[in-house]
């Protein structure tokens, strides 16, 4: 069995690129998630999309990116994690051409389906090259917030870019935007990423553990996103994602007895890797009703175009960047992970808290930008979320803790999107059949998603409350009054790994 190669340090220079490199993958593929929203009524008005099927210019994307994630995450512990994330980056790139000159439906949807699995070969592997490179604490902390901004701030900045593209242009540039910037990811890649030869597939090459993984992934967020069509006790529905569990539960099953396990189960001994992994699936279910519902609002009910629906948006992704990347670091480093992601939870829970009651003539300045700077938690809660999901991971499963952190946030999107739109949808209908205007049902259905969203974040800060692990006691010396020094036990050395220029000054 071979070994990942272990290889003198990179130089902090190299580092840092390579880190530019993974937040420019991860960039690209939150931007594709968020741009292609803006952009959907001019693509069903030049290809002809009926309304069922423009679903699947994000659901064919959903799929395939949600269902590969945790597989791409291990083949990249077995094959080498430089390698995985370079063929991703290719693969994206290659989708984002053909979805940019696509002309008929079919066409783009096979596109997005493509695009979905070059993400996940890209993105499941990114956190375990990162955790790999930056070992020390606060350097490690550093590059993680860098990496939740381009994911907390990138949806944010596609709205705009998407808005702005689509209406100065057409929809076809924002594809076509992926291009100069997957080609530069790749040229940068190549010589900085360090190269790792992996453990070798016979360290983990469970190929029935893999089709049962996948097929059953890819069933299950099927499911959630046809939610809507066939409700939730609709016979297929019913069918389809107890199939999903079943295929879910015979993985696992798999996995406690094969020899070579696709996914070895220590890895969730760790209550944290556990715990943020659960926190994280309640969090991101919630936040779609941010993200995405926030924009139809201004859109839908304020008559905001897309272009300043993006720019309303804004300030939410420059606080959410200037919290990751000025403060979360330090007080990561101060106060622990812990209490920096409560913290981070609470600001939340007062950004949906205040759409609750946003109106249906809101100003902007007194209704809506106290949200947008309440974001902020987003900044805080990221960072430190990410780091507890990879702490409990050691080097040779860095992918799979990757992959595993990913697919969790993947789960959480589509169970947002299934729960949450179904929910506002349906309060809307029925506030329409008693009289209401269409922009008061509207605002109704929302409030009633944002309504469910603080609930469930409120669970996630109980979950990290009651199951992370609290920091260890720091020791403590008792000196006894009058103690006789020639008697009294000899002073240990400090076992405190912190070095002489980390110390706080007297």
């Amino acid at each position: 069995m071979s070994v990942i190669a272990s290889s003198k340090p990179a130089p902090s220079r190299s580092r840092w690129l390579a880190l530019g490199v993974i937040a420019t993958g991860m960039l690209m593929v939150v931007l594709d998630g968020s741009i292609v929203t803006v952009a959907m009524p001019a693509i069903q008005d030049d290809l002809g999309f009926s309304p069922v099927g423009l679903s699947w210019v994000v659901n064919a994307y959903l799929i395939a990116f949600g269902s590969l994630l945790l597989l791409a995450g291990r083949l990249g512990d077995l094959i080498g994690r430089k390698r995985m994330f370079l063929a991703g980056v290719a693969v994206f790139t290659t989708a984002s051409l053909l979805a940019a000159a696509a002309t008929s439906p079919a066409v783009l949807i096979a596109a997005r389906f493509l695009q979905g699995i070059g993400s996940a070969m890209a993105s499941a592997v990114s956190l375990g090259i990162l955790v790999t490179l930056f070992t020390e604490p606060r350097e490690r902390a550093k590059a993680i917030a860098v990496f939740s901004f381009t994911g907390a701030a990138g949806a944010s900045i596609g709205q705009v870019l998407g808005g702005v593209l689509t209406d100065a242009l057409n929809w076809h540039w924002i594809f076509f935007i992926n291009l100069p910037i997957g080609l530069a990811a790749l040229a940068v890649a190549v010589p900085v990423l360090p190269a790792d030869r992996g453990l070798g597939l016979a360290a983990g090459a469970d190929v029935i553990g893999a089709l049962l993984v996948t097929a059953g992934l890819m069933l299950g967020i099927y499911t959630v996103v046809k939610v809507e069509e066939y409700g939730w006790t609709g016979a297929p529905t019913l069918g389809f994602g107890a199939l999903s569990l079943l295929l879910l539960a015979a993985f696992i099953a798999r996995q406690a007895t094969a020899r070579t396990p696709l996914m070895p189960l220590r890895i969730f001994r760790s209550r944290s890797v556990v715990g943020a992994n659960l926190i994280q699936v309640l969090m991101v279910a919630a936040l779609f009703s941010f993200q995405i519902l926030v924009a139809l609002y201004l859109q839908k009910v304020l008559g905001y175009g897309a272009a300043k629906t993006g720019l309303a948006m804004l300030p939410a992704a420059a606080v959410i960047g200037a919290v990751s990347l000025g403060v979360s670091a330090r007080l990561n480093a101060r106060f622990g992970e812990r209490k920096v992601l409560l913290t981070g939870i609470v600001l939340l829970i007062g950004t949906l808290g205040l759409l609750i009651r946003v109106p249906v003539h809101a100003n902007y300045l007194t209704d809506l930008l106290p949200v947008m700077l309440l974001a902020a938690g987003f900044g805080l809660a990221l960072p430190a979320l990410t780091t507890l999901g990879m702490s409990g991971a050691k080097e040779d499963d860095a992918g799979l803790a990757s992959g595993l952190f990913n697919t969790t946030q993947q789960i959480g999107m589509s169970l947002g999107v299934a729960v949450l739109s179904t929910l506002a949808a349906s309060r809307s209908d029925g506030l329409l059949a008693q009289g209401k205007s269409r922009a008061e049902a509207l605002t109704g259905g929302y409030h009633l998603a944002f309504t469910v969203g603080t609930g469930l974040l409120v669970a996630a800060f109980v979950v990290a409350f009651t199951v992370l692990a609290q920091p260890a006691p720091k020791p403590t010396t008792t000196v006894r009054k009058n103690a006789d020094p020639a008697t009294s036990p000899p002073r240990l050395p400090d076992p405190s790994p912190i070095t002489a220029s980390e110390r706080p000054a007297p």
